[in-house]
């Protein structure tokens, strides 16, 4: 590693924010119907030409886009990954990833180094925090991908399942449990989440057509009442907000919910014992958690056996599928 990587590593955030504006001002739809120059994108966006010309060589100089004799165009991978209806549309991802209550969280890595855990007031824990809101309106893009491979991994065990009741915990899009129904069409869908987030969730349902089979739990997945017994229990991106024993607390809570011979699916990001170097996205992952909540973390694999150990559950059978910087963990009750 040399200083110009050090370099694009401190400049990151500068190409997080460019992709950000282009995708607020429309630039990638505009381009997707054909090559134009500065005048005519900015006419189309609304923007002042200079502004619009030194957007779009910024854009060019990322290689999301092209230029050629003053004229400019999307990249192959902005026109598959950029423009919105395509299928694997990402864009969303933007306003996500640079939504403006993680941007203020990166500020105060020092004092969550110091502290070891968040210095915010309003953090990841807090109930109603309007980010989950954002989040489940924009994290679809991966969400639907990575659903598509849960219900893959799941098909053989649901094929041999008289029931299939779900109960899908935090569940902010609600895809993973949607994406299941839709696949399964004997699956009836419990989505939990607070209140002001099953409104998106809502939306996902009726879009997949299970809005028939779906039900809304609203609550804290810590107090809320469960219902059950359920045959399956989805929880996506939960546990790396917690502490070993805050999650020890939650399995409790599922397993009394569960039935006898049901299933606990965990989607998350999982460190794999190669370390950092081999396998960075968890170890970055951490450090987020670690300015985002009070005591989490991305959980080893070592940790989730201990967890799901302690509260009646066999252990954890890891999926790694091939493309995803996620893994899944299915766990079954002991027998």
């Amino acid at each position: 590693m040399g200083p110009n990587d050090i370099l694009r590593m401190l400049q990151g955030c500068h190409a997080s924010a460019i992709l950000r504006a282009a995708v607020e001002l429309e630039v990638f739809s505009h381009l997707s119907r054909a090559a134009a120059d500065a005048g005519a994108v900015a006419s189309a966006i609304g923007a002042d030409l200079r502004g619009a010309r030194i957007l779009l060589d910024a854009l060019a100089a990322l290689g999301v886009v092209e230029v050629e004799e003053e004229k400019y165009r999307l990249s192959p991978a902005a026109d598959s990954y950029l423009v919105p209806g395509r299928p694997a549309y990402l864009g969303d991802l933007a306003r996500l990833y640079t939504s403006d209550y993680l941007w203020d969280a990166l500020k105060q890595i020092p004092g969550a180094v110091r502290r070891g855990g968040t210095v915010l007031q309003r953090h990841a824990e807090t109930p109603g925090h309007p980010f989950w809101e954002e989040f489940a309106a924009y994290s679809a893009a991966t969400a639907g991908a990575v659903a598509e491979s849960l219900c893959q991994l799941l098909a053989p065990w649901a094929a041999a399942r008289m029931g299939l009741d779900v109960l899908d915990v935090a569940c902010g899009t609600g895809l993973y449990g949607f994406t299941f129904a839709r696949h399964q069409t004997r699956a009836r869908v419990w989505s939990l989440d607070w209140p002001n987030v099953l409104p998106a969730a809502r939306e996902h349902a009726e879009r997949l057509g299970v809005l028939a089979r779906v039900q809304f739990i609203e609550g804290d997945m810590f107090g809320v009442e469960l219902g059950g017994p359920y045959d399956l229990i989805i929880l996506s991106q939960v546990f790396h907000h917690y502490s070993e024993d805050r999650c020890v607390a939650l399995l409790r809570r599922l397993a009394g919910a569960l039935r006898a011979d049901g299933r606990l699916a965990i989607h998350g990001p999982v460190p794999a014992q190669a370390g950092p170097a081999e396998d960075p996205f968890p170890f970055i992952f951490s450090l987020l958690m670690l300015i985002w909540t009070r005591e989490g973390q991305a959980h080893s694999v070592s940790a989730y056996r201990r967890m799901l150990g302690a509260t009646g559950f066999a252990p954890p059978v890891v999926h790694s599928p091939a493309g995803m910087t996620t893994r899944f963990l299915f766990a079954d009750r002991s027998a």
